[in-house]
């Protein structure tokens, strides 16, 4: 992680939101700062409106509105940012629910807050992050839809092969020989495209289309 990042917690656990607010700054030598947290789902669209945050995390077990009813307002306040998704519950479609709203990542958890660190750490680094029992839930999903219904030109192709293999924006840029800002207006237009919120329902697409591979990333 090169730049820094600001993040916003929507999370009604005083515990967690403290504890990554002192811990994130401290692990990523300052990169990373939690700019402001609420524990009232109803206010996540204001909140980022106002923060423009990089990173959303998004608790799925909030009181109504909930965590689903956030992640759909954090995404039309904010298009850009990263939407992670956190809960406690073993069931994973309130997972695929979320990752369907909009978020890109998700993160079980657990009463040590620490132990969202590792993955987060990933995730403020490019990668798409969530359990193997999940991803499963996700692709075969995907595979039931059938194929995605669009024709894709060859750099539409290789864009989405880097996005399914987890390639960070910088290294796409460099594989592409385009700017980072470059590589977000083009993952913003082949997300809009094929008619999906987040690089991870980009990458089950790609899944059940048959075209993952071959990117040498």
């Amino acid at each position: 992680m090169s730049t820094s990042v600001r993040i916003v917690i929507v999370d009604d656990h005083p515990l967690v939101v403290s504890r990554l607010e002192l811990l994130l700054p401290e692990m990523t030598d300052g990169r990373a700062t939690v700019v402001a947290s609420t524990g009232d789902a109803s206010a996540a669209e204001s909140l980022v409106r106002h923060w423009v945050p990089d990173l959303v995390l998004i608790d799925l077990r909030m009181p109504p509105p909930g965590g689903i009813r956030a992640i759909t307002g954090v995404r039309l306040a904010a298009p850009r940012a990263r939407i992670v998704a956190m809960s406690g519950d073993d069931d994973p479609a309130l997972a695929v629910e979320a990752l369907q709203a909009g978020a890109e990542a998700f993160l079980p958890r657990t009463g040590e807050p620490e132990r969202l660190l590792q993955p987060l750490l990933s995730i403020l680094d490019g990668w798409a992050v969530m359990p193997a029992e999940l991803l499963s839930a996700v692709l075969g999903s995907a595979r039931r839809a059938g194929p995605a219904p669009v024709e894709l030109d060859k750099r539409e192709r290789t864009l989405l092969q880097l996005i399914s293999a987890g390639a960070t924006t910088a290294e796409i840029a460099g594989r592409l020989h385009v700017s980072e800002r470059t590589v977000k207006r083009l993952t913003a237009s082949l997300l809009r495209k094929l008619r999906v919120s987040s690089r991870t329902e980009a990458a089950a697409l790609a899944g059940r289309a048959g075209i993952l591979g071959g990117t040498g990333v």
